[in-house]
């Protein structure tokens, strides 16, 4: 077989995801975690190589010192300089207002701007009228160490604010821009722009799948941590679904391609986040509006304090203390690294007012089917009607017959029996009768599996149900009995019914030791399915037999009283209701364009367990803008005017104690990305 290869240069390599310090002689990759693997090139003699992009590393810090920090900090380093050579008389006073002149231009450039096209007065003009003052009123140094202090808090600010965004890309990686594809029996190397629906890419072990699309040959072991969050890797064969962005941690994987570019769930999810980030809770919004007001009621205070006192000196040191910096730094920062924090659990938030509506929430409302349940029929008991015949004999022959049936039923008791490596015999006569079930002929012997009715109108006597145990750990609901006859007497009865999910009890629990006050269950089910469900699982409310509108109905009876309310669904058949509750969480959203779409909040797994995660990382999120506005805000600045009044600091000691809560907010907000859940 003949394989295009072509040859590329060190920057395209780079471009493709390959670490800078490749060493071809060893083959030896390294990334900015200090790991090391090792990549086989199939090398000729003409030097040509595969280009074959490596994973996706999470930048580390100086993958975050871009030019633009580097030049900050250069600044920040010569207005200190300048500033320490002054006070012990090594430069003339010129120098020093030369620079604090750089520190100061880009603080007032982003002051200014703000004021005229924002109508926003932030930090950057507060120092900036600190700054001149303190210069008009003699207090060199004073405004010199405040630049340099303020500066340093806005590069913290800036880096940890990149930091946070850049751990987004990091959990999800990026796609390879290229991909080894299959045409006519050649395999050679292609621009993922170039791909087209049908195409067969060959993915091998350590590689990172370009597109969604199906397995087409091969087997391999497909991590999808980078979209569902999960740790385990997947085993996929023939027919399996994969997405772009997961990694082939064994084995390859020849795939067909579904989905490519903007198409894929990879880069829905990544624009996503992208609007996410930018998105404003609204607890935000109120301290945006607090600054709004506060700020004017501080110039008149700091006036008033001028003219009783004629003291610039204390006018500078209260200018410090009355900047509104952390106000507009305690949610901002949070929010981005609580979205980044979400995603690397599979929980795709698109909006930071969503974290902060499901942290106050008190009404959680479920669909039933597919959200608190599995959602497909399965066999949970199997009763022997006569003693000369087993379960597996009754599964066999029940099995056999439905083996041709596209029925819901047949499929799962075909499935179960496939499971549990039971031979299954080809019927050599097949009838599907509707609304009964079906009639075989199996080994020469006439079989019915099916309902009573199905029974009856054979002349085959119905036998009584008992307390068949269950066949698996899983809770059953009451479902349907499937009878099995064989050449004209029953021989057994095949109860199949949905299941309660794995885990809901629990789920359920934990939500309301949240502080969740109401769960209610929604279903289009029947009353009695209904409530047997509900009394396994702890809910407080259920509302059965619904149409999609009356579970809309429901929600807003909710609201009217008073309720703060989330939905869980399955993001297509409850898109009204996930639309018109406080935040609507689909489960299950892998893969599904309108899940996503119709939800503010989708987890990409059916794991119940994640909704508990991301109640409990957006009240940690919450309290953690409680905390910054409270410390940075409340006690740091009260105290400090406190002291400012009472003659006790100065300037210079209120620009190093102003950069302490600056810094608490940083890492109390980026300790989000880190903490245990």
């Amino acid at each position: 077989m003949h394989v295009e290869r072509r040859k590329v240069s060190d920057a395209a390599l780079r471009a493709n995801g390959f670490a800078d310090d490749i060493n071809l002689s060893g083959y030896d990759f390294g990334d900015s975690g200090g790991h090391w693997r090792k990549l086989m090139l199939t090398m000729t003699e003409s030097n040509h190589i595969p280009l074959v992009p490596l994973r996706a590393t999470a930048p580390g810090y100086r993958g975050l010192m871009t030019r633009a920090r580097w030049v900050e900090v250069a600044r920040i380093v010569f207005v200190g300089v300048v500033t320490v050579l002054y006070w012990q008389d090594l430069l003339p006073f010129e120098v020093l207002l030369g620079g604090v002149a750089v520190g100061l231009y880009p603080l007032a450039k982003d002051g200014i701007l703000d004021l005229l096209h924002l109508r926003k007065v932030g930090t950057q003009l507060f120092v900036t009228v600190a700054t001149v003052v303190a210069v008009v009123g003699g207090e060199y140094i004073a405004a010199s160490v405040l630049m340099t202090i303020i500066l340093i808090a806005e590069f913290i600010a800036d880096f940890n604010t990149g930091r946070a965004r850049a751990s987004i890309q990091a959990l999800i990686g990026s796609v390879p821009q290229t991909a080894l594809i299959r045409k006519d029996g050649i395999e050679h190397i292609v621009s993922i722009t170039e791909l087209q629906v049908g195409d067969i890419v060959l993915v091998r072990a350590g590689e990172k799948i370009p597109v969604d699309g199906t397995v087409a040959g091969g087997e391999g072991s497909v991590n999808e941590a980078p979209i569902t969050g999960e740790s385990l890797p997947v085993d996929k064969g023939l027919g399996a679904d994969v997405l772009a962005g997961t990694v082939v941690e064994s084995g390859a994987l020849d795939i067909r391609t579904d989905k490519v570019g903007g198409d894929t769930l990879f880069a829905r999810i990544v624009k996503l986040v992208a609007e996410a980030e930018e998105s404003t809770a609204p607890v935000e919004k109120l301290t945006d509006r607090v600054a709004a007001w506060l700020i004017p009621v501080v110039f008149i205070f700091l006036i008033a304090v001028y003219i009783f006192t004629q003291d610039v000196r204390l006018i500078v040191t209260l200018l410090i203390f009355t900047s509104p910096a952390e106000l507009g730094l305690a949610t901002p920062i949070v929010m981005i690294a609580a979205i980044a924090r979400a995603a690397q659990s599979g929980i795709l938030v698109k909006g930071a007012q969503h974290l902060e509506l499901l942290a106050k929430a008190d009404a959680f409302v479920f669909d039933k089917t597919g959200t608190l349940t599995m959602g497909q029929p399965r066999i949970v008991s199997i009763e022997v009607a006569t003693p000369e015949v087993t379960e597996d004999m009754i599964l066999a022959v029940a099995a056999s017959a439905d083996r041709r049936s596209a029925h819901p039923l047949a499929q799962a008791i075909v499935a179960h029996a496939v499971a549990k490596n039971i031979k299954l015999s080809e019927p050599t006569a097949f009838e599907t009768i509707r609304g009964r079930g079906v009639v075989a002929t199996i080994d020469g012997e006439v079989v019915l599996a099916g309902n009573a009715a199905l029974l009856t109108e054979h002349g085959v006597s119905i036998p009584n149900t008992g307390d068949a145990a269950s066949a698996n750990n899983h809770v059953a609901v009451p479902g349907t009995n499937i009878y099995v006859a064989v050449a004209g007497r029953a021989v057994g009865i095949i109860s199949l019914a949905d299941v309660v999910r794995p885990g809901a009890r629990e789920a359920i629990t934990q939500l309301k030791a949240s502080g969740v006050k109401h769960i209610v269950m929604l279903t289009g089910d029947n009353l009695q399915t209904a409530r047997h469900v509900a009394s396994e699982l702890g809910v407080d409310e259920v509302m059965a037999e619904l149409l999609p509108e009356d579970k809309v109905n429901a929600i807003q009876a909710l609201q009217a009283d008073g309720h703060r309310v989330v939905m869980v669904g399955d993001g297509v058949n409850d898109a009204p209701a996930l639309a018109h509750a406080h935040v609507g969480i689909a489960m299950g959203a892998r893969g599904t364009q309108a899940a996503i779409e119709a939800a503010d909040i989708a987890l990409m797994t059916d794991d119940l367990s994640k909704i508990v995660l991301a109640r409990s990382l957006a009240r940690r999120a919450y309290r953690t803008i409680k905390e910054n506005l409270i410390v940075g805000v409340g006690i740091v600045h009260v105290l400090g005017i406190t002291a400012a009044l009472l003659g006790l600091i100065g300037p210079v000691e209120a620009a190093l104690l102003h950069m302490g809560p600056d810094i608490l907010v940083f890492l109390n907000s980026m300790k989000l990305l880190r903490v245990r859940l």
